[in-house]
């Protein structure tokens, strides 16, 4: 008899939480330079307008070029040619963005090949031309060629073009791995699939669209922060254009001299009043706001996650509440053998090696870890084929809860507690009260309890002991709910299992509440309970039953190994099916939210140091009491706003890095992240600019006409 091969379970480990922090990687120069005919193609006014402030940018570059012309100088050409800088690194920012998934665009285009669909009566069709119920049957070596759910077979399916993984992975008719995507391949075997998607909807053509950034739509922060800076804008606008009748009222034009760059009544009035506009408006924020949201949406692409709006990702970064599936996100999955606990008389070494014996013929994941458990503790091998002649392995079935093995002199059955101790009265034997005390001691702790007995040749049958399984919680998740709570969110862990058992694990893994006894009604309800309060709720899933809670949740993340109709539910698809990853989809949205807020407290801070570096300098002519403002002591007006000008155009590409890489995340508080903020970006914002505006002041009262 051939011995069963066992093969010791893999345990997942959780990253170190200090070695985990949500990127997006440094920017490549390359990057730039294979973005910048994208950035000069986004300076058509159909495009510009959707960016109300880089728009007006636009609108003052073509007007100082009209200027430039009819009246040209050093100093207007100079400005015009800065001024359309500002408009294309702002372009720049945003066409890198958009650059980032263009790789893995193109490898999902060539996953969506020109395939052709075998259906169930005969024909043969384009997949461009499926239809949404459609059947077709994908063989061993085909392309399945549109999404849709298996309904009869199973096969193994190559999904690295969509996921990036190499391992296949099985798709069966009916549960929950019934869901295939058109474009992979079907790898074994045969099935048949229903198709559910409709004509030019794909899965594929989705996310194509979404990583080209074709279909991103404004969230809602960011159109309200579109708002308030061309609310700004116009404040601005307004009040430098009435600077010119207040320079004329004044008598300006005949108090300054012809070589500074002053209110004048010529073209360089304009110019001037343009750089103003220019330098006062929050050009920082507006060029690189659209280039935040893009990447936000990136660095879930580069996890294997799909959103379906920059909306859910938004949501994600406030979420207060995370319902977590037990099973294969808290725990790794499988009950794990953990201790042997012996009767009295029969020593643990003794009941491992029956407990081994027992389980060779067990190919559960339990089975296996209780061979591993034997071999780790007490240096128990596996028999090999032919060690024991006349030995006949009893396989575990759902029927017999039951696994063994019969040798020549004895026999030993290793399984449910009631299954084995029935075995044992049914062979002459009477189980003592002690192991029923020790299987009760493990059910109330939330573990389960195997029972290993044996029968000797002539001799009653009799329990040698209990071994306690339990669910393994996997490492690091403690600290990753600890990081949790200081970010605010509570954690709820969802189980089908009893309190008690529910209880002990949400213990050990350090969440805040648990759901046992989970029906898809309790799940709904609870989430309908937690928005009701005020609180938004993020949850996964992955079968048809979760698909009313993903659609109720304000983030649903669905397994792509799931069904049609959970990812249809969900507003994000995890390509790796993996139920921790929604953890890592609330970093991200908290990185993007804070990115947004840290660029704009620079931005703003950046422009008040503007005020102060050019606004003195221009008028100091003017209003000589001004110049006490002038703490950097520019060389001239004419210097000075043009400094201010070229810094304002600088700046924008010195922050892309940081906008598309995102601000460092740290779990903490919204106090402490203000506070963090001001220090860092309010006061950066300020020192910069003074900073860079004088250097660049140094170099440019060397040219000459300044």
């Amino acid at each position: 008899m051939t011995t069963p091969t066992i093969e010791e379970p893999q345990l997942e480990e959780a990253a170190p939480t200090g070695d985990r922090k949500v990127g997006g990687g440094l920017l490549d120069p390359e990057q730039l330079w294979q973005s910048l005919p994208a950035a000069v193609r986004k300076l058509d006014p159909r495009a510009m307008w959707r960016n109300p402030v880089m728009f007006i940018v636009e609108i003052g570059a073509v007007f100082t070029t009209v200027l430039s012309i009819v009246d040209p100088s050093v100093f207007a050409w100079i400005i015009t040619v800065w001024l359309w800088l500002t408009v294309i690194f702002a372009n720049l920012a945003e066409a890198v963005a958009e650059g980032r998934g263009k790789a893995q665009a193109a490898a999902l285009r060539a996953a969506k090949q020109d395939t052709v669909a075998y259906l169930r009566d005969g024909r043969e069709i384009p997949a461009t031309q499926l239809k949404l119920g459609d059947v077709v049957v994908v063989e061993a070596g085909q392309v399945i060629p549109g999404d849709g759910d298996v309904i009869e077979g199973i096969a193994s399916v190559d999904e690295s073009a969509i996921t990036g993984e190499s391992a296949p992975v099985i798709r069966e008719s009916g549960g929950d791995r019934s869901a295939v995507t058109g474009g992979t391949k079907v790898l074994s075997d045969r099935i048949v699939v229903r198709i559910t998607q409709k004509p030019g909807e794909s899965f594929v053509d989705r996310m194509i669209a979404l990583v080209e950034g074709a279909n991103r739509q404004k969230t809602p922060n960011e159109i309200a922060l579109n708002i308030l800076l061309a609310a700004l804008t116009i404040i601005f606008l307004l009040s430098v254009v009435t600077l010119q009748p207040l320079a004329i009222f004044s008598k300006a034009f005949n108090a300054a001299a012809p070589d500074t760059v002053a209110l004048d009544g010529n073209g360089v009035t304009g110019i001037v009043l343009v750089s103003l506009i220019v330098c006062l408006i929050p050009t920082t924020i507006g060029a690189l706001l659209s280039a935040i949201g893009i990447a936000g949406m990136d660095r879930l692409v580069q996890r294997n996650v799909l959103a379906m709006s920059g909306r859910a990702v938004e949501a994600a970064g406030d979420v207060n509440t995370l319902l977590l599936d037990k099973t294969g996100t808290i725990t790794l999955g499988n009950r794990q053998a953990a201790e042997f606990l012996p009767v009295d008389g029969v020593t643990a070494a003794t009941l491992a090696d029956a407990a081994q014996l027992s389980s060779l013929a067990d190919e559960t994941p339990e089975g296996r870890s209780v061979v591993v458990l034997a071999k780790n503790r007490f240096g128990l091998r596996e028999w090999e084929p032919g060690l024991m002649p006349d030995t006949t392995f009893v396989p575990f079935t759902a029927q017999t809860r039951m696994s063994g093995v019969d040798l020549p002199d004895r026999q030993v059955r290793k399984g449910a507690a009631a299954a084995v101790l029935k075995w044992v009265r049914q062979n002459g034997g009477h189980p003592t009260d002690e192991v029923g005390e020790i299987v009760e001691a493990i059910s109330g702790s939330g573990g389960t309890p195997l029972v290993v007995a044996e029968s000797a040749a002539g001799q009653p049958a009799r329990a040698l002991g209990v071994i306690h399984l339990k669910d393994v919680v996997k490492a690091g998740m403690r600290q990753r709910f600890d990081e949790m709570r200081r970010m605010g969110i509570r954690t709820v862990m969802i189980t089908g299992d009893n309190p008690r058992t529910a209880q002990a694990i949400a213990d050990e893994a350090g969440v805040d509440d648990f759901l046992a006894e989970a029906t898809p009604e309790d799940k709904l309800a609870y989430i309908k309970k937690e928005q009701d309060g005020g609180r938004l709720v993020a949850m996964t899933g992955d079968g048809t039953n979760d698909a009313p809670a993903l659609a109720q949740a304000d983030v649903g993340v669905a397994m792509n190994t799931g069904t049609s109709a959970a990812k249809e539910a969900g507003n994000m698809v995890d390509l790796d099916s993996d139920p921790t990853k929604l953890i890592e989809i609330v970093e991200i949205g908290k990185q993007l939210l804070i990115t947004r807020g840290a660029l704009t407290t620079f931005s703003i801070s950046n422009d008040i140091a503007k005020y102060f570096a050019i606004i003195p300098a221009m008028f100091a002519a003017v209003y000589p009491g001004l110049d006490t403002l002038n703490v950097m002591r520019l060389h001239s007006p004419g210097s000075a706003i043009l400094s201010a000008v070229i810094f304002n155009a600088l700046i924008i590409v010195a922050l892309i890095p940081l906008a598309l890489r995102g601000v460092r995340y740290r779990p903490s508080s919204a106090s402490a992240l203000l506070r963090r903020n001001l220090w860092i970006y309010g006061l950066g914002g300020v020192v910069l600019p003074f900073l860079g505006i004088k250097l660049i002041d140094l170099l440019v009262q060397f040219i000459p006409g300044i």
